[in-house]
């Protein structure tokens, strides 16, 4: 079972709009999204980042959302009906140890979950697995007593472990996130 995992009351703070006055998800999403795309995000909570992300992935594209709690799930689904999203978000209930994805993925969203993951190196190797060639990682932790920089470095140590490299991450400062986007190694020549 995960280390913790968020109520599913929670959520609803996590998607209050509020939130967007420092997060806000299409600039945050709009370097990696483009039209066509196929996402994939783990644990969306109520959709926060799942419904701009549909926006943007226009009707030729698709974001697949999993998460472990059915409360969370049907919660995402209603806001992405009232938003007209639902024909591009695919919800799909999973158990904790498994993304249960085998479609080919351009980008995967991993907004504060990782710390939740009970397997976070079985994670980045299961998204690895489907993850395209030139997909990217999104990772994104909260800071302070949640997820302590030596706990996001660990994870990140984990995804090189299964075979990826970082693109960027953000430098160790006082934010309220740390976040990295990761990619697939290239081969050693």
């Amino acid at each position: 079972m995960a280390k913790h995992v968020c109520p599913w009351w929670l959520g609803y703070l996590l998607a209050c709009p509020i939130r967007r006055w420092f997060q806000n998800p299409e600039k945050i999403l709009s370097p990696y999204i483009s039209e066509g795309m196929t996402v994939l995000e783990i644990g969306p909570g109520m959709g926060f980042f799942t419904i701009p992300a549909a926006r943007m992935v226009g009707a030729g594209g698709k974001v697949i959302v999993v998460d472990v709690q059915e409360k969370m799930l049907k919660a995402l689904v209603k806001r992405a009906k009232k938003a007209g999203v639902t024909d591009r978000i695919a919800a799909k209930l999973i158990e904790p140890d498994s993304i249960g994805v085998s479609e080919p993925i351009d980008l995967c969203l991993l907004f504060y979950v990782v710390h939740e993951v009970p397997d976070p190196a079985s994670l980045f190797s299961q998204i690895k697995a489907i993850l395209k060639p030139g997909g990217k990682v999104l990772i994104v932790e909260p800071v302070g007593w949640h997820v302590i920089e030596k706990g996001f470095q660990e994870n990140l140590a984990k995804a090189s472990d299964a075979g990826f490299e970082s693109d960027w991450k953000t430098p160790n400062t006082k934010e309220s996130v740390r976040a990295s986007c990761i990619k697939i190694k290239r081969p050693s020549s």
